[in-house]
């Protein structure tokens, strides 16, 4: 081997701890949280307790009550009131990043990255803007650092059967992807950040990266103004609107759309997003089992027959799932949490990894800046980095 290829491949090797390699020796993990601020999200922490090759060994913050019952219900080592000296302190192989407060995440990103870190898994939303997400792409990548965003339903095994499913041609021709929030009291500019977030990773998943966006949004029925923008809760930054329509072409030439109206009475069934083709719809339910049905026959013709509603599991359309507590194995992070380690084992991207990340903020950011620039289709990337809201 020349010299110059060995020591590349040395470094290569060098990029992933040894740890992480080694059957026999726990993947060392540190959790940051924030009682008051976000708290440490849905389940970020607790999940490396049920990987059998991870241990938690410290836990940050601010908090002093917080810090103490977080020690205790995670039984970890240490605690720190500053996650800077925990990072400087540990030599942590992972780094989780919980708490669902998304100002505080790109400065914990950045000190965990500096901390040589191998992985780190955050909460959504991901950072606030594209700015933000830039600079940790950058980083990640420069330090060959794998970060994992939990979307959690990207990870969900059924996805492959989906898969399997429309390139038999089973879905027909899809014409179009329909993407909806929760549509609660945090409709509009809220529902499209904490839970279209969500679904924006699914339409990447099925569409391609997106190409352009358009759209409106509304406060009680009329246009978002300058007067509208409020600051927005969980450190999501500049926020308006109650009610919000979006449409997104995406690389692959299907259009995908994304509607949030608050209080819209739909008792939280839209959150999802459906596959519309020629032979059906495919109804992908978000953090609900089963994860998705089919409903059979052309969307757009009558028919004089009941369209039943049928499940999708890892065995197949209509069969029974194989996989016992494939729910559970999902809403706890751990299939997440799998694909992080499996990720910095064999040095590639996660599922949902810093860029998908990236580009799911961008597309939030997307629909801001059209509608600052009244509703005109803008290109991706954008021009704007920053929040469009604050610039009414």
């Amino acid at each position: 081997m020349k010299r110059r290829t060995f020591l590349a491949a040395t470094a290569t090797a060098l990029a992933v701890p040894q740890i992480l390699n080694a059957a026999d020796v726990k993947i060392r993990v540190g959790v940051i949280g924030h009682t008051g601020r976000g708290n440490f999200g849905h389940g970020l922490d607790t999940v490396w307790r049920k990987i059998p090759t991870t241990e938690i060994v410290s836990v940050a913050d601010a908090d002093e009550g917080g810090l103490a019952n977080a020690k205790k219900k995670l039984e970890a080592q240490n605690g720190y009131a500053d996650y800077r000296e925990m990072l400087k302190s540990e030599k942590l192989d992972i780094v989780a990043v919980c708490p669902r407060h998304a100002d505080q995440h790109h400065a914990m990103v950045m000190a965990a990255i500096d901390a040589k870190v191998a992985g780190i898994y955050i909460e959504k939303p991901f950072v606030r803007t594209p700015r933000e997400a830039d600079e940790i792409v950058a980083a990640c990548k420069k330090q060959n650092v794998k970060l994992a965003v939990a979307h959690r339903n990207r990870y969900h095994p059924v996805i492959k059967t989906i898969d399997k499913f429309i390139a038999d041609g089973e879905l027909g021709n899809l014409l179009e992807i329909r993407g909806r929030g929760k549509g609660d009291r945090r409709g509009g500019g809220e529902d499209l950040w904490v839970l279209g977030s969500h679904v924006l990773n699914l339409v990447i998943y099925f569409g391609g990266e997106p190409r352009t966006v358009s759209a409106v949004m509304l406060q009680d029925g009329r246009h978002v103004t300058a007067d509208d923008v409020r600051e927005g809760g969980e450190g999501l930054g500049p926020l308006a609107g109650n009610e919000l329509h979006s449409r997104f072409e995406m690389s692959n030439g299907k259009v995908a759309y994304f509607d949030s109206i608050a209080n819209d009475g739909s008792g939280n069934a839209g959150f999802g997003l459906q596959l519309i083709g020629t032979k059906g719809i495919i109804n992908i339910q978000c953090d609900k089992n089963p994860l998705a049905y089919f409903a059979p026959g052309n969307p757009f013709q009558p028919s004089k027959t009941p369209r039943p509603w049928i499940p999708f599991s890892t065995a197949g359309l209509g069969k029974p799932e194989s996989m016992e507590g494939i729910d559970q194995f999902v809403a706890d992070h751990r299939a997440a949490a799998n694909d992080l380690i499996a990720a910095i084992r064999e040095d590639r991207q996660p599922l949902c990894g810093a860029q998908q990340g990236a580009t799911i903020v961008e597309m939030i950011c997307g629909v801001f800046e059209s509608h600052r620039q009244g509703g005109k289709t803008v290109s991706f990337p954008l021009v704007e980095r920053d929040n469009a809201l604050a610039k009414l």
